[in-house]
């Protein structure tokens, strides 16, 4: 058995992806927690308390906790200020224990972390989901440095953790390339997939004669993540066929007045009564909302994988992606959705009017997409983390 703490300083786990900072990183880390326990495996998620009440230990069964410790104050903050209190949540993390292993998620956890781990003796592995651009680099536009400190702490990071983990090829390329970190310590762990949550329409409920179809993109409300491509898009279908746009997610305090603004483009664009703002979503209302979609939209300049693909694959609904980052990975293109190069909303246009005029090569893309998407189980996920965890916690014994 293992004892293993998982650091998430900036968000929790269990808030709700599409809120706030909330995103695919919380599902990655509460599901391979999830598993990791089930195995017999000792578990506690540590983050930072963001509200003046509440417990300080969630218990999730015997082997999983989620505990909230003090660092700044107890309020939500905008994502980048998180950065002024590394110092303290480490500090806090001094205090915990025991454990065998620290697996940081995100860069904000590995600057705690790291410092705490290296004090114990104990092996680091850091995570980091998303990686700075510097303003140099062609995916400036997408993601520019979130603080002062973030590019020369995850190269940091990169160079001193004990092993780095990847969500996709594409980001392991990124570690390499961008931050330096050795290939020898990179190893790809996919995420994993709900399949009995994020499951099919019942042939009865999957009929799109009774409904206007709508196209879905889910996701945490910010540039980056592309959603004017999907409005203009879907202004663009033409509109006999043109679907619904279903928006679910929620601007973080860094992107105020980001709705305002996508709200203004969509009546620009003469569709204001076609585009729906949702708020965040449940898993169980998220599952429900993707399973009754025609189409799933994932639009991003830069995604590290892009998990409501895989969602979307076991929902057995069709995905058209951008060309960027792990959605590559996550969409295989031409088999389980399409992936695409251009940004022109045009080009978005044609292969969502495809999908939506051609029923027998949408459902023959949505078949295969939740074959696949069967063969990807947390379980599996936790596995390929155990191997990296217990070579390391081997090498420290036997040192």
């Amino acid at each position: 058995m293992l004892r293993i703490a998982l650091v998430c300083l900036h968000t929790s786990p269990v808030d709700e992806p599409g809120s706030g900072d909330a995103g695919g990183m919380n599902v990655v880390v509460l599901h391979q927690a999830q598993a990791l326990a089930s195995q017999g495996h000792d578990v506690e998620i540590i983050t930072r308390r963001s509200t003046p009440t509440g417990p300080a230990v969630l218990n999730f069964g015997d082997r999983l906790r989620l505990r909230f410790v003090d660092a700044g104050p107890a309020h939500p903050l905008a994502k980048g200020d998180h950065e002024l209190y590394i110092g303290e949540f480490s500090e806090a993390l001094s205090a915990l224990g025991p454990y065998d292993v620290f697996h940081s998620h995100h860069w904000f956890s590995g600057m705690a972390a790291l410092p705490v781990a290296r004090t114990r003796g104990i092996p680091h592995v850091q995570s980091f989901h998303s990686i700075a651009a510097d303003d140099s680099t062609p995916l400036s536009d997408g993601e520019r440095a979130e603080s002062p400190g973030r590019m020369a702490g995850e190269s940091w990071l990169a160079r001193e953790s004990d092993a780095l983990i990847a969500i996709s090829e594409a980001e392991a390329h990124t570690i390499e390339t961008r931050l330096g970190g050795s290939p020898g310590r990179i190893t790809v762990v996919s995420p994993g997939v709900d399949s009995e949550l994020f499951a099919p329409a019942a042939p009865a409920l999957g009929s799109h004669e009774s409904r206007r179809p709508y196209a879905v993109v889910a996701a945490r409300l910010q540039p980056l993540k592309g959603l004017d491509l999907a409005i203009e898009a879907i202004a663009s279908v033409p509109e006999s066929i043109r679907p619904e746009l279903v928006i679910s997610g929620d601007a973080s305090a860094d992107f105020d007045g980001y709705i305002d603004e996508l709200s203004q483009l969509a009546s620009r664009r003469g569709i204001a009564d076609s585009v729906h703002f949702i708020g965040p979503q449940s898993r169980q209302a998220l599952a429900e909302l993707l399973r009754s979609a025609r189409v799933v939209l994932i639009p991003s300049h830069s995604e590290t994988y892009g998990l409501v693909a895989l969602e979307a694959a076991a929902s057995r609904v069709p995905v058209v992606a951008a060309a960027s980052g792990g959605l590559r990975e996550a969409v295989v293109d031409g088999v389980t959705g399409v992936v695409l190069d251009s940004r022109d909303p045009a080009v978005w246009a044609d292969a969502i009017a495809r999908l939506l005029s051609h029923d027998e090569e949408a459902d023959e893309l949505s078949s295969r997409a939740r074959e696949r998407a069967e063969t990807l189980s947390w379980a599996r996920s936790a596995d390929a983390l155990l191997g990296v965890y217990t070579g390391l916690v081997s090498s420290v014994a036997v040192a």
